[in-house]
Parts: structure tokens; C-alpha cells; sequence
């Protein structure tokens, strides 16, 4: 009698491996969609804001930043006292010295505009820090912000774009605006009481939005910070600024990083009960704790064409460990905002800037 052969194991249903190939599908295409915005209608694309950057604008300039698109590079290091450690376990706030490349800039999207025309100054900074780690910021000369929401900025910039024939805003769009957006009328009257300052370095820069620092011990607290000069502030003459020259704000921090470095002491501001944590057009009352964490010394200083910060992303939300965003819905569009500007112009590619063809005609700083 022969003996029965190997036993034989049913194939497996096909239907399981299917369903698991299918699910992989669907949370990809999810994943598409969140992206693009397509689940989240009130949620605004760094695309789209780029788009009414452009717009407002009213021509593209290759290769450059949509906004902010005249700029000079620095570096230096960051001298932390450890008393940081206080709100957050990030690595900046440990004792000792980190290095830090930044970029001062100002605030058109013009990167041939004149210095005199500006009311803004920006500081972008990024922060290398231990175990690979960074920490990018991106920073304004005023303490509070324009709008609240990413859809008031993209209403701001359509109400605000530029007549060809008066190459000013159309005065009715720009009241209807202002009579529905009383943190914009803030923002404008801050503005006008705060003399602008002399020299990119005697300003003092801040985050604008609050972020959650969490502590070693898993204390939370929300914070916002500044950078305050250790130059002594002098307020611009903008009666007299147009005979300084166009570049004249990038002349003489050239002038000043030659002679030494120049020094801003970092402020860490926790926010007190009831203080706002996710609107960055309320600005926090003078009765804070303040928090004096290190020392900011910038002491190299190069053009764009030169340097090594222009194809840098200054993203606010590359965050380290021990901070993290807050609610504010500013953040997550200013991120996006950077990014797809970023890719635009790396796809463009880079082209000489005005502070590189001014010194290329005169020779060096003046």
C-alpha cells in the first residue's frame, strides 16, 4: 500500500496582500491631497502665497526671493550663558558657543530697490547646533505682525498692489481693507510712533510669533524673543537718506563687521496668563519676566554672490528639540511660504546681486 504523499497548504486568498496594497494606495493619495490642500479647504499652500506675492508685485525677478529679495550675508557664533535652560532643553541654551550664519535684509521684493525706500529690516538666522540638529529663525524689526491669518495676508496684498500710473494702492481698496482688519491699523500705527533705525545694526529683531519651549523636566511654557543691540540705537533722518546712496544700509554694516563684530543679546520672553499665544498681531504688555540667554556676535560678513547664505531656506518651523510651534496659523503658512519661494528660485538660478554690483563698480564698501 503506497504511502499518501506530502500534505499540501492551501494557497493564500489573494484578497488580504490586495487589501493591504490598496490601503498603502489610499493613504498616499491621502497624504497627496492634505499636501495639496484639497482636504483642508481653509488651510493655504506656500504656493498660493507666493502667487499673490508675485501678483502684488506685479513682475517676477529670476532667481530671487519673492519677498525680502535684497540681502547680505553674516556669521559669527552664538555665546549662550545657560540661563535659557530655564524654559527649554534646546542645545542653543546649553553654556558654551555654537556657530551661526545669517542674512540681513530688507523688506521688498525687489532686490534692486533703494534703502531708503524700505520700512523694514529683517534677520534670518540659522543656528548649527550638536548631533546634527538646527535652528533657523526668521526675524522682524517689528514686534507684532500685519495680519492674523494667511487669508487676510493674500486679502492685504490684492488691496495693497500697486496702480501702474501712481505706483500706489488704490486708496478706496486700501480703506475697505483697513476699516475690517484693526490689527492691520495697529500694525501701521505702531509704524508711525516707532522711528525706523539707522542702521541694520542698532535694530532689534524679533520672532513675532510665540513657539512652546518645553523644558528637561517637561515643563511647557510659550515664549516669544529678541535680538537687542548692543550698538546704541539712532533713529533714521529718512529726509536725508536718499543722499546716503541706494545701498546704504548694507554699506555700512560692511563698514561696521570690518571694523569688529557687532553683538545682539538674545531676550527670551515667557508669555504671563492670559496673554495671546497664536495671534502675532498682540503685542504682550512690558510687565514680562525677561530672559537674558547669550550673546549673538556676528563677526564675518560677505555679499550674497559671496557668501553662503543665499540658498539657505530660513524656515521657522526647523525647530530642535526642547521648542516646538504654537497654534499660531501664521507659522505653518510662512513655512510653506519659504519653501515654495525656495523652489522657484533654486530652479531659476542665482543672479548677481545689487550689493555685489555696487562694490564691483566702487571697489569696496563705502
Amino acid at each position: 500500500m503506497s504511502s499518501p504523499g506530502p500534505s499540501r497548504k492551501p494557497n493564500p486568498h489573494p484578497l488580504p496582500a490586495l487589501a493591504a496594497i490598496a490601503l498603502i494606495v489610499v493613504v498616499l493619495l491621502l497624504l497627496f491631497a492634505w499636501a495639496g490642500g484639497w482636504l483642508t479647504p481653509n488651510r493655504t499652500s506656500g504656493s498660493t502665497l507666493v502667487n499673490i506675492l508675485q501678483f502684488n508685485a506685479g513682475r517676477i525677478y529670476p532667481g530671487f526671493r519673492r519677498a525680502h529679495a535684497k540681502g547680505i550675508c553674516v556669521s559669527g557664533h552664538f555665546e549662550s550663558n545657560g540661563a535659557g535652560t530655564a524654559l527649554s532643553s534646546a542645545a542653543l541654551f546649553t553654556q558654551g558657543s555654537v556657530p551661526v550664519i545669517g542674512r540681513f535684509n530688507t523688506g521688498s521684493g525687489v532686490p534692486t530697490s533703494n534703502d531708503d525706500e524700505q520700512i523694514f529690516h529683517g534677520l534670518g538666522l540659522r543656528f548649527q547646533l550638536p548631533d546634527g540638529e538646527e535652528w533657523r529663525m526668521a526675524l522682524d524689526q517689528t514686534p507684532i505682525f500685519i495680519v492674523s491669518k494667511p487669508a487676510d495676508f493674500i486679502a492685504l496684498q490684492v488691496a495693497s498692489k500697486p496702480d501702474p500710473a501712481t505706483h500706489k494702492p488704490d486708496p478706496d481698496k486700501m480703506k475697505a481693507f483697513l476699516s475690517t482688519h484693526p490689527e492691520t491699523v495697529r500694525f501701521l500705527d505702531w509704524l508711525g510712533k516707532n522711528p525706523m533705525p539707522s542702521s541694520f545694526a542698532n535694530g532689534t529683531y524679533h520672532s513675532i510669533n510665540a513657539f512652546r519651549f518645553t523644558t528637561g523636566t517637561g515643563t511647557i511654557r510659550y515664549v516669544r524673543w529678541q535680538f537687542e543691540p548692543e550698538q546704541p540705537f539712532t533713529a533714521l533722518d529718512k529726509s536725508k537718506a536718499s543722499a546716503l546712496g541706494p545701498n546704504f544700509l548694507y554699506n555700512d554694516l560692511l563698514q561696521r563687521v570690518h571694523n569688529g563684530p557687532v553683538k545682539w543679546h538674545m531676550i527670551l520672553i515667557p508669555a504671563n496668563p492670559g496673554d495671546q499665544t497664536d495671534n502675532a498681531t498682540i503685542e504682550w504688555t512690558p510687565d514680562h519676566q525677561r530672559i537674558d540667554a547669550g550673546t549673538l556676535v556676528f563677526d564675518q560678513i560677505a555679499t550674497e554672490e559671496d557668501g553662503n547664505c543665499r540658498d539657505y531656506n530660513y524656515d521657522p518651523l526647523i525647530l530642535p528639540k526642547g521648542v516646538a510651534r504654537s497654534e499660531d496659523p501664521l507659522l505653518p503658512a510662512r513655512s510653506a511660504a519659504y519653501s515654495a519661494s525656495f523652489r522657484r528660485r533654486a530652479a531659476e538660478g542665482p543672479r548677481p546681486d545689487a550689493i555685489t554690483i555696487e562694490l564691483q563698480k566702487n571697489g569696496g564698501a563705502q
